[in-house]
């Protein structure tokens, strides 16, 4: 019987360890904040201009659901970086979790903000294709925690994948000393970036999603 790996959970109970650890280090808010306590105000007010943009005042009691959903995503998307280790991300169950976590909030706000009328934003524009658009709009929702998890899955496990190849190529074929360590660098500094970018749209999905559900619209 083949055994099951629960590598991806232990990482990712990493990460939320290491979340927790450089949040705690940057302790309460000071007048003269340190260089570190300025790094995660940034990264706060970044994450509120996200919100204020898409959703407004009222959504910002949702930034630390977002603000932690993020760092999640950006420290288990960097222990991929390290040789040895598989990022958590780049296993389909994680990316499920939160892609249902994030479901199951935004429909679950939905009706707390509207009620039985969250079902409008199902019906469509007009009242004799509401069926049709009902459906629509049903499956295109169910349809959005695949997206989410397969995007950040393809892309994390894919951009592994790459680096590992990239950096094999690099060792196996003994380029010219002098090239050789400048193109590890670029190969790197194209999967940090990769990190940072996964990591926000994630984010801004997950934000915009929210949008959708709690921000008041006419219906007609």
């Amino acid at each position: 019987m083949e055994s099951i790996s629960y590598t991806h959970v232990y990482l990712g109970i990493v990460a939320m360890g290491i979340s927790l650890a450089l949040i705690l280090m940057a302790g309460k808010p000071s007048i003269r904040p340190t260089k570190f306590q300025a790094i995660w105000e940034g990264y706060l007010r970044f994450v509120r201009s996200m919100i204020l943009e898409n959703i407004g005042e009222e959504g910002l009691s949702y930034v630390p659901l977002i603000a932690s959903i993020g760092l999640f995503v950006f420290f288990s998307n960097l222990l991929g970086m390290v040789p040895g280790l598989e990022a958590p991300t780049a296993n389909v169950n994680t990316n499920l979790a939160l892609a249902l976590l994030v479901f199951l909030f935004y429909n679950f706000e939905g009706f707390r903000h509207h009620g039985i009328g969250y079902l409008k934003h199902f019906m469509g524009p007009n009242v004799y294709l509401a069926p049709v658009f009902f459906v629509i709009e049903v499956i295109s929702h169910l349809a959005r925690p695949i997206t989410l998890t397969l995007r950040l899955f393809a892309n994390m496990k894919g951009g592994a994948l790459l680096l590992l190849v990239l950096v094999s190529l690099v060792i196996k074929n003994y380029l010219i000393m002098a090239v050789s360590p400048l193109l590890l660098l670029f190969i790197i500094a194209i999967k940090f970036l990769a990190v940072f970018i996964q990591s926000y749209i994630f984010m801004i999905l997950s934000v915009v999603y929210l949008a959708g559900a709690v921000v008041h619209e006419e219906h007609h």
